[in-house]
C-alpha cells in the first residue's frame, strides 16, 4: 500500500471510530428500562419549560417558557416567550415577564442580594441574537434592569448568577451556524465552552467539552457544576469566588446526556437528560416523535457523587426533559417542547 493509500485508509478509519463512539454515546444502543414515579400529574399550561427554579422561601417556582418549534420553523419568527410563576399548592401558572414582542428566555438563575431582593437573569435569543436580561423580581413582577450582550456570548444555554450583575454562561456551540455546528453535535466535537462576565466583560474560563449545558455552584459558590450533553458527563471545578477562576477537580460519567442542573436543600444536584440523543433531535423535529427522558440525582451532601437514577420514560408522558427542580418531597419537571410540566411527589426523598 503506498503512502497515500494508507493516508485515506487512516482517516477513513478515524472517521468510523469517531462516528461509532458518537452512535454510543447519543444511546443508539441502549435500551431504555422504564423508572417510574408512582405520584406525577401533568400540568399544561406552558410550552417548552425548558428550566425551572424555586423561589426561596415559597411554595413556587419561576419557569422559563418558549414555542421552540416556531422557531425551528423560522428562526426569524418573533415568539411571545415568558416566565411564569408555578404555585405548589394551587398547580396553576401566572405569567410574571413584561408584555415583549419577541422573548425567546432559555436558561434562568435567581439571585438573592445581600439586603434579601431578588434578580433573575435570563439567556434570550429574541430578535435572532443573544443576550442576558437581569430583571429585578419583585411582588411577583419582573422589571427589566439590564440588557448583557457580548461577542463571548456565541451559543448561550444556561445560566448561573453569582453577582448582582455578575454570572456563568455556557456556549453549548463554538460555532453559531453552519457545517461545523452539525459536526460538533454528530462528532461530539470538543468546542464549547464556559464564559464568565464580571459586570464589565466577559472571558472563557472553562473549555474543551462537548456540548457545555447546564451550569451551577454550591451554595457556597467555592464549587462549579457543569454538564456535557454528548460526553455524557458532570465537570465539578474548584471556583475562586475572587477571581471566578475555575480548576478542575473531577469529572463524572453520568451514563446519559445531562441537561440542566439544579440544588435541593441538601445540596445534591438534580438533572434532566436525554438518554437517546439522536430520537432527541428527531423529537425536535417533530412532536410525534417521542424522545426518550431520564432524571438522576448526584449526591454531592455526602462526598460521594453517586449517580441515582430517579425517573426514566420512554417518551411518554414528557418528552424531551430539561430539568428537574426539587423542594422537600416535590420535584418539578420541564421539557424543552412539550406543552406541560410533571409535578411529582417523591417517595422517601
Amino acid at each position: 500500500m503506498n503512502n497515500k493509500k494508507f493516508y485515506i485508509a487512516t482517516a477513513i478509519g478515524l472517521l468510523l471510530m469517531a462516528v461509532f463512539a458518537s452512535l454510543i454515546n447519543a444511546g443508539v444502543f441502549k435500551t431504555i428500562e422504564p423508572l417510574n414515579l408512582d405520584m406525577c400529574i401533568e400540568v399544561e399550561g406552558v410550552v417548552g419549560a425548558e428550566d425551572i427554579t424555586f423561589i426561596p422561601g415559597t411554595n413556587k417556582a419561576l419557569v422559563s417558557s418558549y414555542d421552540r418549534r416556531i422557531e425551528v420553523e423560522d428562526p426569524s419568527q418573533e415568539i411571545a416567550g415568558a416566565i411564569y410563576i408555578y404555585d405548589l399548592d394551587e398547580k396553576v401558572f401566572t405569567k410574571v415577564s413584561p408584555d415583549l414582542i419577541d422573548f425567546k428566555p432559555h436558561g434562568i438563575s435567581l439571585y438573592e442580594l445581600p439586603n434579601g431582593a431578588l434578580r433573575l437573569f435570563v439567556v434570550d435569543h429574541a430578535h435572532e441574537k443573544h443576550q442576558i436580561q437581569i430583571f429585578d423580581f419583585k411582588n411577583e413582577t419582573l422589571s427589566l434592569v439590564r440588557s448583557v450582550e457580548s461577542e463571548e456570548f456565541i451559543s448561550p444555554n444556561d445560566i448561573h448568577a453569582v453577582g448582582p450583575e455578575q454570572f456563568y454562561v455556557t456556549n453549548d456551540h463554538g460555532f453559531a451556524t453552519g457545517i461545523m455546528r452539525l459536526m460538533e453535535d454528530y462528532l461530539m466535537l470538543p468546542l464549547s465552552n464556559l464564559v464568565v462576565f464580571d459586570g464589565e466583560s466577559a472571558k472563557e474560563v472553562a473549555a474543551g467539552m462537548a456540548y457545555a449545558n447546564g451550569v451551577q455552584t454550591n451554595k457556597s459558590g467555592n464549587r462549579l457544576y457543569l454538564a456535557s450533553v454528548t460526553s455524557l458527563t458532570l465537570n465539578i471545578y474548584e471556583r475562586n469566588t475572587v477571581t471566578n477562576d475555575l480548576y478542575l477537580l473531577t469529572s463524572i460519567n453520568t451514563g446519559t446526556g445531562v441537561d440542566n442542573i439544579e440544588l435541593d436543600e441538601k445540596g445534591d444536584l438534580w438533572l434532566g437528560a436525554h438518554p437517546q440523543l439522536l430520537k432527541f433531535v428527531s423529537h425536535a423535529k417533530n412532536i410525534d416523535k417521542r424522545s426518550p427522558s431520564e432524571i438522576i440525582k448526584i449526591k454531592v451532601s455526602d462526598g460521594s457523587y453517586d449517580v441515582v437514577p430517579v425517573y426514566r420514560n420512554t417518551g411518554d408522558p414528557i418528552s424531551g426533559v430539561s430539568v428537574a427542580a426539587v423542594k422537600g418531597d416535590r420535584m418539578l419537571v420541564g421539557s424543552v417542547f412539550d406543552e406541560k410540566i410533571l409535578d411529582c411527589v417523591l417517595p422517601n426523598k
